[in-house]
């Protein structure tokens, strides 16, 4: 697996979730928001602020990222261990 690509590639994914579950909230009863949960996993999210929209954004694709930093060497690495 390319290291450049899963991460990038994930950290697409992870910023586009972001985005449809703000638009998720928007478009929905508030019963069935994420608005807890984005909050405390993005610290620094506030719920229809620019600034918390945009650091919500930002700290998804960060995240997102890392997981593909870490994930693809050790996929690569059981990939060699134990035969692709």
């Amino acid at each position: 697996m390319n290291i450049k690509t899963v991460t990038w590639s994930l950290a697409l994914t992870t910023a586009l979730l972001y985005l449809l579950c703000i638009a998720y909230g928007l478009t929905n009863p508030s019963s069935g928001h994420m608005r807890e949960f984005l909050a405390i996993t993005l610290p620094g999210f506030e719920w229809l602020t620019p600034q918390g929209l945009l650091v919500g954004l930002v700290k998804s694709f960060l995240y997102g990222g890392l997981i593909g930093l870490v994930y693809a060497p050790v996929y690569n690495v059981l990939a060699r261990r134990f035969g692709s």
